[in-house]
């Protein structure tokens, strides 16, 4: 194989492809130069986003919007070309109405810092990341990651996919102790708990941790706490598709120097974004004479795209992406993936409705709540939401009475 292409992310605008300016964080410039030479933004709009050194800090303690916090720190040309197909991009939501605070919070906390995003990054002034960013979350939602100084890019994946990490999960916990393909249908008792399973098997259990989505989780506590279902029930969720598209690398007129580009809803394309697979990551294609690359549709962007065929989704990929890396040939082969409800939206009130989960669940001693759904929908965040959570339910078994029957 040859040697991996830099791992730059594009921008599209006006039907071209625009890399991310370099030195950026999320899009937010760290160097002056890089910003002043992109073709990415007007010059009104380059003027308005160095004007941000002079914006006013926000003094209460709100939840915002990511739409509402980018056009007020750097105006509206970041947001449609910037906040809306990258920070919003990203969980396949609408910038209007997802959560500062939930999803990008040091942000949040850098403009409280230092009263200004680009001294908060400037060269020097601080080395924390920007934000709790999201690992890769394909293929659930678009992927390009943001250019970073690191040459492998902020998003990471492993050898044979991320299913890798569910048989990992599965020999550490034992087959024997797990149950597949074997829903659970409701959950009753309090000391012990009893799980019943959609096979008929019933299990019980001193503690239960439900790390299902939040429309799951209400359904399956609705019984047993109505105000607390009605809580998790209105985490709102978006359904998103991948097209899977490969082709032989003579049939692609883009060099493919990159990890993809992410679509602005304004360019109205059809697409989310589209991720260059065998560009991004060694092995996911045979050799260098294949390419293998990944497109995106729906999202809260187009609640309806999944009503179309897997041809209608890979006609309306092959004709958003033909004007821009020229293809020339038909697709060897094609898959279409479907996740319905597979975006958690963490939307402006978010943290709010979370905390008012917790006290809900105070009233359930030995019951617990995790998930995407919840705390953070990148794999670190429920990871470590998850071993929290694991800590909670220690405590709690270490301390809870067992009176034998």
């Amino acid at each position: 194989m040859s040697t991996r292409p830099p791992r730059i992310a594009y921008i599209q605008r006006a039907g071209r492809l625009h890399p991310l300016p370099a030195a950026s964080v999320l899009g937010i410039p760290t160097r002056l130069r890089p910003f002043i030479e992109t073709g990415l933004f007007t010059w009104r709009g380059k003027a308005r986003m160095g004007g941000e050194l002079f914006v006013a800090r926000r003094t209460d303690d709100g939840d915002e919007s990511i739409g509402s916090f980018m056009t007020r720190r750097f105006g509206r040309e970041a947001t449609m070309y910037l906040a809306e197909p990258l920070l919003a991009g990203i969980h396949a939501g609408d910038v209007n109405r997802l959560s500062m605070n939930a999803l990008f919070p040091r942000l949040v906390d850098a403009e409280k810092k230092y009263g200004s995003l680009l001294r908060a990054f400037r060269p020097g002034a601080t080395r924390e990341p920007a934000n709790r960013e999201p690992e890769n979350p394909e293929p659930r939602t678009p992927n390009p990651e943001p250019r970073t100084p690191n040459p492998d890019g902020a998003f990471k994946s492993l050898p044979g996919g991320l299913g890798e990490l569910v048989h990992a999960l599965i020999v550490a916990l034992g087959e024997p102790n797990l149950r597949t393909a074997c829903g659970a249908s409701a959950i009753t008792g309090t000391g012990p708990f009893i799980v019943r399973t959609r096979n008929g098997e019933t299990i019980s259990a001193r503690a239960v941790v439900v790390a299902t989505p939040a429309y799951v989780t209400s359904t399956l506590l609705r019984d047993r706490d109505p105000a607390l279902a009605a809580l998790c029930a209105e985490i709102p969720y978006a359904s998103a598709a991948t097209v899977v598209l490969a082709f032989r690398r003579s049939a692609i007129g883009h060099a493919l120097n990159g990890s993809g580009f992410v679509v602005p809803k304004v360019e109205n394309t059809g697409l989310l974004a589209a991720s260059w697979l065998s560009s991004k990551w060694p092995h996911r294609s045979p050799d260098d004479d294949h390419v293998l690359m990944r497109t995106f549709v729906g999202g809260a962007r187009d609640p309806h795209a999944l009503d179309r065929t897997d041809r209608e989704l890979v006609t309306l990929s092959i004709r958003a992406l033909h004007p821009l890396i020229r293809i020339a040939a038909d697709p060897l082969f094609t898959r279409v993936y479907r996740f319905e409800r597979g975006n958690a939206q963490h939307e402006v009130g978010h943290l709010r409705r979370v905390a008012e989960i917790d006290r809900a669940l105070a009233r359930h001693p030995g019951l617990f709540v995790t998930g995407s759904g919840f705390r953070g929908v990148g794999i670190p965040d429920c990871v470590a939401d998850g071993r929290a959570t694991a800590g909670r339910v220690a405590h709690w078994l270490e301390r809870c009475v067992v009176t034998p029957t």
